[in-house]
């Protein structure tokens, strides 16, 4: 298997390990974790601005995600000059097997998106009912909680709700018996943004921090009887789970593409991207697997640049009525359902269950292995990768998973 974090990659995460409990800033490289706090304690940012007081021995990546995009690229190239010394590079090292990765960021606010034309097609056939035309004029998006927001590995409960077993039985609180995943990219945020202005779509790059994979975990019975008329709610908090390690954009900016789609009507003013076409989303192939009784199966192969709405388009509407945004904020893509197919002609870029229990979404590999909906003991392995098209190497995210434990008994 490849290497997600060569050097090419560098990406953020926060640690703590069985020496040293402390929560702190760090960087994967290989099969490492370099302490970040420790090399600015031993002076390596000395000359950086911003680096005057403690950035990386936070027990967040906030107060280092907040400087400008400036200081963010010296530590970048700071550390692409200092690590390549396998001295200092051991120094500093921790295998990551042996760490702890704790939730990166502090959160005030997680949105969650619905930007994928296939997976709204595919969610009005089952509902039964057509597409509302304002999808195709904003990006429909909803406030999640952000006490559902988790880290990868953590385990996460099936949960209880009401909703009834068939239409002939009345609704009761009970354990979901249609527990799904949903495949998505989680967008950090940097800078924060004042209340009461508008961001402009050119400038909405420096206001994104890096990506992560995230897992909206789903249960289908309860979303589907409290929606009318508010939208989800206990359907979608159980939990969100995100990989550890936040890819940059200083990373990410070989990997610049264009829209795989084309969006008609015309985006209106705010949302129409000013820069290069090849420059308005990023080339990250995705892949969820579902592990059940030891033996991996590929659910979805798709890719964020298949997204009818693109990252940049959401951020800048997320701030068009003027909220505001805050260090650490996250908002999910949305289910990043595809209309690719695989060698066999199946619709492999199915990126959630609840789809994929369409006929025509059928995967033999899972109908052969009764994989319908999510059981207690399922582990949920979700991963990305891109290609730096200037180097030609390969990196990636690392792994978003969690495995499904019973519910409590009520």
């Amino acid at each position: 298997m490849s290497n997600p974090f060569p050097i090419d990659n560098l990406p953020y995460g926060v640690i703590s390990t069985s020496d040293d409990p402390t929560p702190r800033c760090a960087t994967a490289l290989d099969n490492d974790a370099i302490d970040l706090s420790a090399l600015e304690r031993d002076g390596y940012f000395k000359t950086v601005p911003g680096f005057e007081t403690a950035v990386f021995s936070q027990p967040t990546l906030n107060t280092f995600a907040a400087l400008p995009k400036s200081t963010h690229r010296q530590v970048r190239a700071l550390l692409t000059e200092h690590l390549v010394d396998v001295n200092t590079r051991s120094k500093y090292a921790t295998p990551l097997e042996k760490v702890t990765n704790h939730y990166p960021m502090e959160t005030k606010n997680f949105s969650d998106f619905y930007c994928s034309l296939e997976h709204t097609q595919n969610c009005s056939m089952i509902m039964n009912a057509p597409i509302s035309p304002n999808w195709y004029v904003i990006p429909s998006v909803y406030n999640g909680r952000t006490s559902s927001l988790r880290v990868s590995g953590t385990p996460v409960v099936r949960p209880n709700g009401v909703f009834a077993s068939n239409p002939s039985e009345e609704p009761k609180f009970q354990p979901a018996r249609l527990f799904d995943f949903e495949l998505e990219v989680g967008v950090f945020l940097s800078r924060p943004f004042p209340p009461g202005e508008i961001l402009d779509i050119s400038n909405t790059p420096d206001y994104i921090f890096g990506l992560v994979i995230l897992n909206d975990w789903s249960a289908r019975d309860i979303q589907g009887y409290e929606m009318p008329p508010l939208g989800p709610f206990h359907g979608k908090g159980t939990a969100t789970t995100i990989s550890p390690w936040i890819v940059t954009t200083e990373a990410l900016e070989g990997c610049l593409s264009g829209s795989a789609k084309v969006q008609s009507p015309a985006p209106l003013t705010h949302l129409a991207w000013k820069g290069k076409k090849e420059e308005e989303t990023w080339d990250v192939e995705l892949e969820a697997r579902v592990v059940r009784n030891g033996q991996s199966y590929v659910v979805t192969e798709t890719n964020l640049k298949e997204l009818y709405w693109t990252p940049y388009q959401s951020l800048a509407h997320l701030t068009s009525a003027g909220e505001g945004l805050s260090t650490g904020d996250i908002f999910g893509t949305g289910t990043v359902t595809s209309a690719r197919t695989n060698s066999n002609g199946e619709n492999i870029g199915i990126a959630c269950l609840l789809e994929r229990n369409l006929p025509h979404n059928k995967l033999a590999s899972l109908a052969a292995a009764g994989i319908v909906f999510l059981e207690d003991g399922d582990e949920v392995i979700m991963e990305g990768w891109c290609i730096n098209r200037q180097t030609g190497r390969k990196f990636g995210f690392g792994e978003c998973k969690g495995v499904v434990l019973p519910a409590l008994k009520v």
